[in-house]
């Protein structure tokens, strides 16, 4: 069990293991969040580092009671950021042009059938396509939500934004992605379809 408030306790009075354990804590939910906002592993992995990077150095101004909901607005503001970089200067790297793997192998069902594999990065991919066509910020909070299982409460911690807001936003992000799910019926796995 993860006692957080010792642990930023310690890492504010500079316990450098004790920050290691919040950042082995709270990497993979991190990367999820950054990877379902940007769709890009290796941009992902960047805002990743750099969102830890930034709460280390930050950690003396954190005055919240859940320093995953302020880790997780750290983490969306460097997606955001890797957005707007890409928006200003858009390219193309050469290993996006070979197929890419699945991001996580911790999603792999070993005994799954190579049948259900292929359904389950069919649907993986559709959906990550239907998040890219969302705005960013409901594409956030429908991550955070039904993706990373979040509160609204912590969604709108991390997020800095009214639980009203949270509420409207995941509202239409859902609303959204269904109509795109059933606009591209033809592309989900056969066992997905109405």
């Amino acid at each position: 069990m993860l006692n957080e408030p010792a642990l930023v306790a310690a890492a504010k009075k500079g316990d450098l293991q004790a920050f290691n354990r919040l950042v082995l804590a709270y990497q993979e939910l991190a990367y999820n969040v950054a990877y379902r906002i940007l769709g890009d592993e290796e941009r992902a992995t960047d805002a990743t580092q750099e969102a830890f990077l930034h709460s280390y150095r930050a950690l003396s101004q954190f005055q919240g009671s859940s320093f995953k909901a302020w880790l997780l607005r750290i983490v969306t503001n460097c997606a955001y950021d890797q957005l707007r970089l890409k928006q200003r200067r858009p390219t193309t790297s050469i290993d996006d042009l070979v197929e890419n793997e699945e991001h996580s192998d911790l999603l792999e069902d070993t005994g799954e059938s190579p049948e259900g594999r292929l359904e389950r990065r069919e649907m993986g991919e559709l959906i990550q396509r239907g998040l890219g066509t969302l705005p960013e910020d409901q594409r956030v909070v429908l991550v955070l939500s039904d993706i990373e299982g979040l509160s609204y409460e912590e969604i709108a911690a991390a997020t800095s934004v009214s639980l009203g807001t949270v509420k409207s936003r995941l509202s239409r992000a859902r609303a959204k992605m269904r109509d795109y799910l059933l606009s591209h019926r033809e592309l989900l796995p056969e066992g997905f379809r109405l």
